[in-house]
């Protein structure tokens, strides 16, 4: 289990942290959102031991996680911790930055799991290729694969696939996240994206102000989202009453005491976002089709 009690951090006298208290159990996948500069990725640093604490303590299982005042290398053979930098081999290829994290005294064995993360992260193709002639979103798949080389107790994402494009992003998250879940792995990631939590993450915590502002299941903020920000995060949303709805839960119809004025129509794929000004307040409503701006509509808010 990770435990992190009583976390305050900053990087001069101002605070990016305050009070920052939450556990993931062995096995989980917590996904940590919040706007940028919340202290997502700082929050993975700490766990990672990276930056020393005055005030707090991290514990994975029975083990206190310490910084570089007491470790000369930092980190931990239990943990892996993916940035946004890679930190990759440039000059040697695909196969060899994964194998690398592999006993050289069993070869056979070692070549069957490069291959198997090599599938993992889809670059059978790339196996021999040179990783300074890869992508960027190649090469954070690289990063991701040579993390999981040692099947660590416990592995740190941050934003792990914001430089992979749209082709590849979804197939590889059900990879990678199958994989952590098939082999008992925790998993913590800093998201700003939903993608990376709905149907992933067993707890989503949320950042505001230096402070958790929520903790517990994506269905369950999802579905009850008490503030704006949670709603934001997940899709568009309107505050009509006081009550957070989001764009699909509102529905155009032939009469109704709500009218508003449409300002424009977006196409969303399987259906248009109206965007209108309701009781001068922009509001957004999901619609089978486009509708003319300066249009006046009636709605109603679906239970």
């Amino acid at each position: 289990m990770l435990q992190v009690k009583n976390l305050s951090f900053g990087y001069t006298d101002n605070p990016v942290l305050k009070d920052i208290n939450f556990t993931v159990k062995s096995g989980e996948n917590l996904a940590i959102i919040g706007e940028s500069g919340s202290g997502k990725s700082t929050i993975l640093k700490l766990i990672f031991g990276e930056y020393d604490l005055e005030h707090g303590q991290v514990f994975w299982k029975n083990t206190e996680i310490l910084g570089p005042k007491h470790n000369l290398v930092v980190g931990y053979d239990f943990m892996k911790y993916v940035t946004q930098e890679f930190d990759l081999m440039p000059y040697t290829s695909v196969a060899n930055n994964i194998g690398k994290h592999l006993s050289r005294f069993y070869p056979e064995e070692k070549e069957k799991r490069t291959q198997e993360l090599i599938t993992i992260v889809e670059l059978d193709n790339f196996a021999q290729t040179k990783v300074k002639n890869l992508s960027g979103g190649q090469k954070q798949r690289v990063a991701l694969a040579r993390a999981l080389a040692k099947e660590p107790e416990i592995l740190l994402l941050d934003e792990p696939f914001s430089h992979i494009d749209n082709f590849k992003k979804q197939s590889l998250r059900r990879n990678v996240f199958n994989y952590l879940k098939e082999k008992n792995i925790t998993c913590v990631v800093a998201t700003h994206d939903k993608n990376d939590v709905l149907g992933f993450a067993d707890e989503m915590l949320v950042l505001h102000n230096k402070k958790i502002i929520a903790k517990d299941t994506p269905q369950n903020l999802y579905k009850n989202p008490k503030l704006p920000l949670i709603a934001s995060f997940f899709e568009e949303f309107n505050s009509v009453n006081n009550t957070i709805y989001y764009a699909h839960q509102l529905k155009i119809v032939d009469h109704s005491d709500l009218k508003a004025i449409v300002k424009q129509s977006y196409f969303n794929g399987n259906s248009w976002l109206v965007e209108a000004i309701h009781n001068e307040h922009l509001i957004y409503i999901s619609h089978p089709e486009s509708i003319n701006a300066d249009e006046m509509i009636h709605f109603k808010i679906l239970d």
